[in-house]
């Protein structure tokens, strides 16, 4: 497989720990994450080639951050240096009815005063074969948003595959621009698209089908979600596949899972996963996103079992601390097949 590039925001976590509340805490655990930087890590553990790239300053912080990056097997040539800081984020795990918490600290971070020029893309894409963004990197800033379509544009001409996870977080969108207006016009050179039934919404306009699942006995509406994969087709015609995470909060430590893919006029559906304990739900939706890239590669041909393949990782992402997956590909492909590695119901 070729290499897999992905581009966004690599962000300082500080955990609140045991499930302390903010005004509770007097330390704090500190690992990175960002949901491009996420998916590359997916891709590296799963043993695929990856690169990051993003902006980061010159600091102690920022060079322990790089070194984390290359502990798991990431690509980092990428990346350039300036700015002034490390975008932040505080996290304060929730319990039973009471919801987990982030806060945002980001703004003038490296990332966000990148602008387009700064990096060689071409460069970067010379030995690649996938490129993939997210709304996030396009969230932050105007500056970043127009670099996003730099390299998306190059990686066109190129002739990469381009995905993009829509990832909207309406907290990041303060720069005064609508993110439908500046989103549309990026995810239309997407070959593949990520995202949850309100990302749909917020961004393309297309009203949610609804995934309620109460456990593993649930059923799919079917024919809704075809017919929503033919609304999303009339929209970004250029699409080929769309893929829809699906999650119902039942608590904070209790989800279920399925997914959903719409392509070639054809819908493909998983199984139900009901996940309960969930230790940390932070990167789930990048687990899919790099369990589906890595599903099309040792799967290729057979999109089920691909989308199969990414729901499985998203599921095992949730008994992880932290913003990475650290599932194995035995791991994950032993509990797509129904094996005794997690509580799996047909």
């Amino acid at each position: 497989m070729k290499k897999v590039v992905t581009f966004g925001e690599a962000l300082l976590r500080l955990s609140a720990p045991e499930n302390l509340r903010f005004s509770q805490a007097s330390e704090y655990t500190a690992t990175y994450g960002g949901s491009e930087l996420n998916v590359a890590a997916s891709l590296a553990n799963f043993g695929l080639p990856s690169e990051f790239v993003t902006r980061l300053p010159d600091n102690a912080i920022a060079k322990a951050c790089l070194k984390d990056f290359r502990s798991h097997g990431l690509c980092t040539d990428g990346i350039v240096i300036g700015g002034h800081r490390m975008g932040i984020y505080f996290m304060e795990s929730g319990a039973a009815f009471r919801n987990s918490t982030v806060v945002y600290d980001r703004t003038d971070s490296a990332c966000s005063t990148l602008e387009p020029g700064m990096i060689d893309w071409r460069s970067i894409f010379k030995d690649a074969g996938w490129f993939h963004w997210s709304g996030v990197a396009a969230a932050i800033s105007q500056s970043a948003a127009d670099t996003c379509l730099e390299a998306i544009k190059i990686a066109d001409s190129m002739g990469l595959t381009i995905s993009c996870d829509l990832n909207y977080r309406k907290n990041l969108w303060n720069y005064g621009r609508k993110a439908s207006d500046v989103m549309i016009p990026l995810v239309n050179y997407s070959h593949v698209l990520f995202g949850a039934e309100p990302e749909y919404e917020a961004i393309l306009g297309v009203k949610p089908v609804g995934f309620e699942a109460l456990d593993a006995s649930y059923k799919l509406d079917l024919d809704g979600f075809e017919q929503y994969g033919k609304q999303l087709k009339t929209i970004v015609p250029h699409c080929k596949k769309f893929f829809l995470e699906l999650r119902n909060t039942i608590t904070s430590n209790h989800h279920t899972l399925a997914g959903v893919l719409y392509s070639d006029d054809s819908l493909k559906h998983t199984q139900i996963y009901d996940v309960n304990p969930v230790v940390d739900c932070v990167g789930t939706g990048d687990a899919f996103c790099g369990g589906l890239i890595a599903g099309l590669h040792f799967y290729p041909g057979n999109d089920q079992k691909a989308l199969d393949f990414a729901l499985a990782a998203s599921a095992m992402k949730n008994t992880f601390t932290g913003d990475f997956n650290l599932a194995s590909v035995d791991e994950v492909t032993a509990l797509m097949d129904g094996g005794d590695t997690g509580k799996v119901q047909r």
